[in-house]
This record gives structure tokens, sequence and C-alpha cells, in this order.
């Protein structure tokens, strides 16, 4: 029974992933290669990034973000090269079914043997009473994870332990230093051999006119079974064998096609021999960013890598409407919801915030997968199911041409599921915002104010650390992504983006922190850079001369 383990997690953000392209000088004005990224992460005040300007007189002149406290730089650019980031979503965790000793709670079947687990006792201080005891029990695959509630005294007989590269003993800190002092691609991708957790889609561009791109990271190998379901632990057979080699990743250096994107979108072709994950994000930013780029290919600037960033075109409503729109229509509708029919008819597909069809159209959206599958699998995992975009799309691309689909037809087939979900948007838009849906606005209701962990538990503080909010645009689907909660306000964006001219990499590369570069609500480098993030704005770095500013001057000790 993981019901109480349930009620702890909090459900998946369908909306988090990142962006990153490149594209070859054949396609821009300058005649040099442009690169651009924008990770997308957790809103959260301070920033999960720290920017900086990393010299090592005569060896490193670099430029990007780290993590605070951490050396090196993982996403950002030196004199010659630039280099971002997006997750590839791969599959390296599993999870391991453990057969318990009845006659000792920390002994585990394996091939015929009771094995005994690593315990780990820890004294959690609480204010006020005595320390809180926690075990952590680990198997040979893993830490016992379906045991964090329950009662200690009376463990069952199975428990779910979880297997994942992140527990492994890995060397990042030695690629993130290596980045800022590579100075072409064969030492670039050198480094990525260090980098090995988490596993991220690299793209790279350089001086000299190259781009490429590489998959950096460790990816299991499994002797059976794709890793999709708990798999027995008392036995060998579905061990990891090791990993995907190092010269055998997904890699693309100099295309012919002359650029090269990802969006957290599936990156490899059915031939690729080894398997990568089942978790790939909806294509719709990724097949944006291409339309965009194959728009202007050879007459591309830093500028227009800027707007990019912040399109607002959603590419899954353009591909749903012709779906959905005309299923209404043949149910029928009336009032509000013929309105607001009437309404998404009329709509340029872009997610503004001073517009009302993108509120009907997530709302439209959240309540028909609320439909689909809450009835089935009741309200504690609905809300925990993930991936629901690519499950819904297929379903309704199957229901609209005639094939049978389980969920559609559960939920009375798709004419009835679209009205009945429809009604059910428009209502909880009306009671938000008012009976007139031409009134109606996005940004009303979708709002960027990254919390601040102390003003997110405790009220009162909100109004001193939470920074200012913003109505904004776009969604989890468009390229300047703002997924957001059942609130209103944006859970996930980007917080960090970058746009490199290899033309004049030191003089026009471009990037923005949000919501400041300080962590103290006092300095004025709190929150001085959201309002310019809400517009788009960029702010041009020129990181010559290193010496116009305070510096903080690190010195070996003898």
């Amino acid at each position: 029974d993981l019901t109480g383990l349930l009620a702890l997690l909090p459900a998946p953000d369908e909306g988090r992933g990142s962006n990153n392209w490149v594209i070859a000088g054949a396609g821009t004005r300058s005649g040099k290669p442009l690169l651009a990224n924008d990770p997308h992460l957790g809103a959260r005040t301070p920033s999960i990034w720290y920017e900086q300007h990393l010299v090592v007189p005569g060896l490193i002149n670099a430029y990007g973000v780290m993590f605070p406290g951490a050396p090196g730089i993982v996403i950002g650019q030196n004199e010659r090269i630039a280099w971002g980031v997006t997750n590839t979503n791969p599959d390296v965790q599993d999870l391991y079914i453990e057969r318990r000793n009845p006659e000792n709670p920390y002994q585990f079947e394996y091939m015929g043997r009771w094995e005994d687990a690593q315990v780990y006792r820890e004294l959690i201080p609480v204010k006020g009473q005595d320390p809180v005891p926690f075990e952590v029990v680990v198997t040979r695959h893993g830490p016992i994870i379906s045991e964090v509630v329950g009662d200690p005294d009376n463990r069952p007989e199975e428990a779910l332990a979880l297997k994942w590269t992140a527990h492994l003993p890995t060397p990042e800190l030695e690629a993130v230093l290596l980045f800022p002092k590579a100075q072409n691609w064969e030492e670039f991708r050198e480094a990525l051999r260090f980098f090995q957790v988490p596993t991220q889609n690299f793209v790279y561009a350089d001086v000299d006119g190259n781009i490429a791109y590489r998959t950096g990271g460790l990816v299991p190998i499994r002797k059976k079974g794709d890793g999709l379901l708990p798999v027995p632990g008392w036995t060998d057979e579905y061990e990891w064998a090791g990993f995907i080699p190092f010269d055998e990743m997904p890699e693309a250096v100099n295309p012919p096609e002359g650029y090269i994107v990802t969006a957290n979108n599936k990156v490899i072709d059915d031939a690729y021999p080894y398997f990568l994950t089942y978790s790939w994000s909806q294509p719709y930013r990724a097949m944006r960013i291409i339309e965009l780029i194959e728009e202007k290919f050879g007459d591309l600037t830093a500028d227009d890598m800027q707007a990019m960033q912040v399109d607002y075109m959603n590419l899954h409503a353009r591909t749903l409407l012709p779906v959905l729109l005309p299923a209404v229509e043949r149910a029928g509708v009336s009032g509000t919801a013929a309105k607001a029919v009437e309404l998404l008819k009329s709509w340029d597909l872009v997610d503004s915030a001073d517009q009302p069809q993108p509120l009907i159209f997530h709302f439209w959206w959240e309540e028909l997968t609320r439909m689909l599958y809450e009835p089935l699998m009741g309200e504690p995992l609905y809300r925990r199911m993930a991936d629901k975009g690519n499950v819904t799309d297929r379903a309704l691309r199957e229901a609209a041409a005639g094939r049978p689909n389980g969920w559609i037809e559960a939920a009375g087939g798709l004419e009835r599921l679209a009205a009945a979900s429809l009604e059910a948007a428009v209502a909880r838009a009306a009671a938000l915002q008012g009976q007139d849906p031409s009134r109606w606005s996005w940004g009303k209701y979708h709002r960027l104010q990254p919390p601040h962990p102390v003003g997110a538990a405790a009220a009162p503080l909100g109004w001193l650390l939470n920074p200012r909010s913003y109505p904004i645009g776009g969604s989890g689907v468009t390229v300047g992504a703002m997924s957001h909660g059942r609130d209103g306000l944006v859970r996930t964006f980007a917080p960090w983006r970058q746009v490199v001219d290899l033309a004049a990499p030191t003089g026009n590369s471009r990037s923005i922190v949000t919501p400041g570069q300080s962590g103290h609500f006092l300095s004025p480098h709190y929150d001085d850079q959201s309002e310019l993030h809400s517009r788009g704005g960029l702010i041009t770095r020129n990181f010559q001369n290193y010496r116009s500013g305070r510096a903080l001057r690190l010195l070996p000790g003898n």
C-alpha cells in the first residue's frame, strides 16, 4: 500500500524542460554560428543559478552560470566556444521488489541467499522537542523508499528499492572545470567524458564555424526489461549490464541541415541500438523552434535568437483545436461555452497575457485530461500521473481518426468528452473572471512570482521575501516556457537565458538571471532582473575588460 507515500509526493510538472539550439554560419547574417539556451527549472527565489565571469590569467576567460558555491561553469562560453544544455529525460532509475527475511528486517534475498543491507541511522533535530530518529536501509540495488512512511516495527515482507545513476560517485566537477578551458570541439567532447549525472543534451558552437550536439551522461544497459515497471530484486535477471559506451552516445557534428535543436524531444531515431527513455517531452517547442529557424535561415541574428526564446505561439493548440472544435460543434454547446468556441475560432494561437483564448484553451485541456483519467484511477494517483500530454494527444488523434481508444470510450466518446470538458473549463474561468469571456485574460490568472522557500512556508514573510508578481504569457508547450499550477502561478520557467554570437563572442553575448544575482533580500540585485525578464529582455555582456567591476580574487594557499 503506497497511499501514504503518494500523499508525500508532489504532482509532476508537465512543463519542466529546456530549449537549446545552435545555427551554423550558413544560416546567420554574420556567417558565424549562433547559440541559444534557456533551461527551464522550478520557479524559486533566490535563483538556482549564480552568474559569473571566471578568469584565470593566461588560462581561462569564461562567462556563464554555476550553482552557488560550486566551482566551474556548467552553461556558458569563453572567447572561442559556447555551449548549452537541456535534459535528455533518460530512464536512469529502476525500482526493485526486495524480499525481506522474516527473521531479520535488515536482510534481503538475492540468488537464494540472505544479504545484509546497509543501515544508516540519523537524528533529525526538531525545535522544542526530542530529535526524531530516521533510518535509511540500502540494499544492493539502492535505498528502500517504500517505507518512508509506515510503522518501523511492522515492516512488510516486500519493499521497493530505488536504483539510480545519481547514487554513484561521479566526476561532474571535473567536467565543469574543463568546459571553460576547452578551445575546440575535441577538447569539449573529451570534457564530456566526466559529465555523467544527470544525462544532458549538449549543444556546442565555436568561432571556427563548427556546431555540434552530444548526449552526455550515464544511461544503463539492462540485462532484461526496459525499467518501466518494478522488477524482482531477488534474482540477477534484471541487473544493469553496464552503461551505453561513451562513443556510442547520440552525437551530431556539422549536420547538413545547418542547425541543431533540442527541447527535451526525441533525439534518436528507431535505428538507435540502445534504449534511452519513453519520457520524451511533447514535440511542440522543438517544432516551433525549427519553424522559426527555417523562416529566416541565412539571415538569422542574435536579435532573432532572443525573440525566439520568448515566442508564445502554441503549436499544441494548433494541433488539437481542429480535433476538438468540430467534436464540440457536433455535440452542441450553448451560452458561455458557445461564446468560448467563437473566441477560439478567431484566436491567433499565441498564448498572450492579454488574450482570453489561452485561458479557455488551457482550462479546457486541464479539464479534459482530468475527465479522462481521474474517474478511472482516482484523484491521488491522477494528480501524480506524469506524461499526460503525450498519452492524451495520442488518444485524441486516434479518436478523431475513427480508431477505438479505451480512454476516450470510457469517457463517453470524443464528442461528449470535448463538450463536457469545455463546459467545465468555461465554468471555472467564469468563477474567476466573470461571465463575459471576451473580458477574460490569460495574464490575470497566469502570473510569474518565483517564491522564496521561507516566504512560501510562512505566509507573513512572503510580502518581504517573494519578488514582485507579473502577468506573463506563454505556457508549458510554448518556446517561451511558463508552465503553471492550478493556482495560475508559474511553476517552471527559464531563470537563465543566454544567446551567444560567435561572430563577437565577448562583445555581443547576452544573458539574464532571474530574479537577480543576489540571495539577500536587502540587496539591490535581489530582484532587479525580473521585470526585464518578463519583457523578454537580455543584458549584453562584454567581458573583455573584466577589471571594470568588483571582483572576488581567490588565491591558492602556500
